[in-house]
């Protein structure tokens, strides 16, 4: 099973044209405006890119808020849904993997979020993520991740999974496949229109102390971490975590 392949999975058309049906919790105010205002805070006036951009839930309104915008994008069939927003006429994307893509410039801000680090199966690619972050940073910059803490102490003995949501319209497990390689796979099953539609990929979950040594190897430095956007204190028994790494002037 060759996993470092399988980070590169780019979201077919018929997964692409139903992710924000299928998100829908994610795009709640209570959910994204503190994610928003947070990044606004952070760019400082600057440039944002945003590493995975997806469909726009958050570019969209960040540009909104007077924060230019630019985006990496490894699956051309979410940035054609981004493009049929026309709020997002003037946010610029390059189709590519976040952990080698090059856009031009330089910026204040760099963010990854909802989990999205995960995506990617290897260490290896991983580190690279940090890497090309820092890449992009202007002097004083900052990264910005939102991911989950594994949560492996809520797995019984003996069970392979969890059930993690479960909810009309919606199920999805956990299953822990790989605890070397921490490797785990994301099962889906969505109500869309009345018709299940079924989705499954894998993710390698990282620890707390594993990113900010990732974000070392970069150059970056820790600067805030929180059990989410609002600034809630990060504890042992956080179950999310947002990041934020500076790079030094």
């Amino acid at each position: 099973m060759t996993v470092g392949r399988m980070a590169a999975i780019t979201w077919g058309a018929e997964t692409a044209a139903a992710y924000d049906r299928t998100s829908t919790a994610m795009f709640e105010p209570a959910v994204l405006d503190p994610a928003v205002e947070r990044l606004v805070e952070l760019a400082a006036g600057g440039a944002a890119l945003e590493l995975a951009i997806g469909t726009g839930r958050v570019a969209i309104p960040l540009h909104a808020r007077g924060v230019p915008v630019t985006g990496i994008e490894l699956s051309p069939h979410m940035v054609a849904q981004l493009r049929t927003k026309p709020e997002a006429d003037d946010i610029a994307v390059m189709i590519g993997d976040m952990a080698t893509a090059r856009v031009d410039g330089w910026f204040r801000l760099v963010y990854l979020v909802f989990n999205t680090i995960m995506n990617l199966t290897t260490q290896d690619e991983q580190v690279a993520v940090f890497a090309n972050a820092a890449a992009h940073l202007e002097p004083g910059g900052c990264f910005v991740i939102e991911v989950v803490v594994p949560q492996l102490r809520r797995l019984p003995p003996g069970e392979l999974g969890r059930v993690f949501d479960l909810r009309r319209g919606h199920v999805g497990i956990e299953t822990f496949d790989d605890l070397v390689e921490q490797v785990s796979w994301s099962h889906h099953w969505s109500d869309v229109d009345g018709r299940l539609l079924q989705h499954s990929a894998p993710y390698r979950y990282v620890w707390p102390s594993e990113l900010d040594l990732m974000a070392r190897l970069a150059g970056l430095r820790r600067r805030d971490r929180w059990a989410d956007w609002r600034g809630a204190p990060f504890t042992s028994d956080s179950a999310s975590q947002v990041v934020v790494y500076e790079k030094p002037t």
